[in-house]
C-alpha cells in the first residue's frame, strides 16, 4: 500500500503547487524533491546528484533536437498564406460532395497537421479563413466550428507530431516508427469526421447553402495548384523519413529549409516573419522540452518510491481483462484531459500507464497512438480544451457553445478508439511493412 500513499502524496503535492501558479516543470521538480527527502529521507547533496545526472542526460537527447524545428516548420507556414491556399484548393474538390465546404475543415486540419504537430497551430491556421467563409457563406454555425474544434486536434496524431516524438522520448520507442503508426489512425478520423458531415447533410439539407456552385477543370486544376506548396512540404518531410533518408530530426531541418523556401518562392519571405516564427518556436520549445526534463526527474523519483511495478503488480492482481484496462485507462485519460495539455498529461502518466500497458500485452507503439487519441479528446473538453479557446479567440462564440458543437466530434473519438482497440493493425501495419 506503500505505493498507493507515495503517489497520491506526490499527485497531491503537484497539483498544490499548480494552484500555487508556479510553472508546471517547476512543480514536477519540486514535488520530487519533496517526496525524496521527506518519504525517503535522502540527502539533499544526493537529491542534488541525482537530478542533476537525470536532467542532464534527458537534456541532452538527440531526439529533442526535433520539437523546436518542428515547431519552428509550423510557425513559418503559420505566418503564411498556406491556410488562404488550402481552403481555396479544397473548394472545387469537395463542391459536389454532401456537406460541400464544410469538408475544408475535416480536409484542411489533415493536410496541415502534416507540417505543423500541433493542435493550437492546426486550428487556428485552418479556423482563421474558414469560421468566415463558411458563416458568410451560410452554413450550420454548429457543425462549421464543431468539425474544426474535432478536426484541428489531428495535429497531435498525425505525424509529424510534437506529442508522439515527446511520447517516443519518454517510452524508448522509435519515433519513426511511432509516425508510420499515426498514418492510418489519422487518416481513419478524418474519414469518420467527413462521413459524419456527410450523413448528417444528406439527413439535415438545410446545413448546407442550398444550389451547388458551378465548376469546371479550370477551377480544379487552380485548386490543386493552391494545394501544392503544403502537399510538397508533406512529402519532404515525411518521404525523407519513411524512406530512411533523413531521422526525424534531421527530417525537421528539411523541413524548416524547405518551408523557408516555399514561403520565399511564394514572395512572403521576411525578416519579420524569421523573427516572429523564431520567437514562436522558442517559446514553445522551451516549454515542452523543460517539462521533457523535469518529467525524466519525475520518473526516476517514482522509480525510487517503487511506484510504478507495485501499482502495476496490485491492477495485474484485479486480473482485469485488456479490454477493461483500456476502458479505465480511456476513462482516466479524459479526466485528464479536463484540466491538463497533452505534453503534461504525458509526462505526468506515462511511468505508471505504460508498465500497466506493456504488462497486459499490448505494444508500445500501439499503446502511443491510443494516448495520442485519448489526448486529442481533451483538447475539446472544458474547462481546459485547447481547440476551444482557439475557437473562442477567431469566433466570440462563449466555451460552453462551442464545446456543445464538439461534443459529436468527441465522440466519433470514442468510436476511433474502439476500433483501434478492436483492430491494433491500424496503428501497426504500417510500421511493420515500412520498419520490419
Amino acid at each position: 500500500m506503500d505505493a498507493f500513499v507515495y503517489a497520491s502524496a506526490l499527485l497531491g503535492l503537484i497539483i498544490a503547487f499548480l494552484i500555487s501558479g508556479v510553472w508546471i516543470f517547476i512543480a514536477l521538480i519540486a514535488a520530487s524533491v519533496a517526496m525524496l527527502y521527506f518519504a525517503l529521507g535522502m540527502d539533499p547533496n544526493r537529491i542534488g546528484t541525482i537530478a542533476y545526472s537525470i536532467m542532464y542526460r534527458a537534456a541532452n537527447s538527440w531526439e529533442l533536437s526535433a520539437i523546436p524545428l518542428f515547431i519552428w516548420m509550423g510557425e513559418i507556414i503559420f505566418r503564411s498564406d498556406i491556410s488562404e491556399r488550402i481552403f481555396r484548393g479544397l473548394a472545387p474538390l469537395v463542391s459536389r460532395v454532401p456537406g460541400r465546404l464544410l469538408h475544408s475543415n475535416v480536409l484542411g486540419c489533415t493536410l496541415f497537421a502534416a507540417v505543423s504537430g500541433s493542435t493550437a497551430a492546426t486550428t487556428a491556421t485552418v479556423g482563421k479563413i474558414t469560421t468566415t467563409k463558411l458563416r458568410e457563406a451560410g452554413y450550420n454555425e454548429a457543425l462549421s466550428l464543431g468539425s474544426l474544434a474535432g478536426a484541428g486536434s489531428f495535429g497531435l496524431l498525425i505525424p509529424p507530431s510534437i506529442v508522439m516524438i515527446v511520447y517516443g522520448i519518454m517510452a524508448e520507442v522509435s519515433i519513426s516508427r511511432l509516425f508510420a503508426a499515426g498514418v492510418i489512425p489519422g487518416l481513419m478520423l478524418s474519414a469518420i469526421f467527413s462521413g459524419f458531415i456527410i450523413a448528417y447533410a444528406l439527413l439535415k439539407p438545410s446545413v448546407v447553402p442550398q444550389g451547388a456552385p458551378r465548376l469546371t477543370w479550370r477551377d480544379i486544376v487552380r485548386g490543386l495548384k493552391d494545394l501544392l506548396p503544403i502537399t510538397t512540404l508533406m512529402i519532404v518531410v515525411l518521404g525523407s523519413i519513411y524512406t530512411g533518408i533523413a531521422t526525424p530530426s534531421e527530417a525537421a531541418a528539411i523541413g524548416v529549409l524547405a518551408a523557408l523556401i516555399i514561403v520565399g518562392v511564394t514572395g512572403q519571405l521576411s525578416v519579420k516573419l524569421l523573427s516572429d516564427s523564431l520567437k514562436g518556436a522558442l517559446t514553445t520549445s522551451a516549454m515542452i522540452c523543460s517539462l521533457l526534463v523535469a518529467a525524466a526527474f519525475l520518473s526516476t523519483t517514482m522509480g525510487y518510491l517503487h511506484i510504478p511495478g507495485d501499482v502495476a503488480r496490485v491492477i495485474q492482481g484485479l486480473e482485469l481483462s485488456p479490454a477493461m484496462l483500456i476502458l479505465i485507462l480511456t476513462v482516466f485519460y479524459i479526466y485528464l484531459g479536463l484540466f491538463l495539455d497533452g505534453v503534461s498529461i504525458i509526462v505526468t502518466s506515462l511511468p505508471i500507464a505504460l508498465p500497466l500497458a506493456i504488462s497486459a500485452g499490448f505494444d508500445p507503439v500501439w499503446f502511443g497512438i491510443f494516448l495520442i487519441l485519448t489526448v486529442e479528446m481533451g483538447q475539446i473538453t472544458p474547462p481546459v480544451g485547447f481547440n476551444l479557446f482557439v475557437i473562442q479567440s477567431l469566433t466570440g462564440r462563449s466555451i460552453g457553445r462551442v464545446a456543445l458543437y464538439a461534443a459529436p466530434f468527441f465522440l466519433l473519438m470514442l468510436v476511433a478508439i474502439v476500433l483501434l482497440t478492436a483492430f491494433p493493425e491500424i496503428a501497426l501495419w504500417l510500421p511493420g511493412v515500412l520498419y520490419d
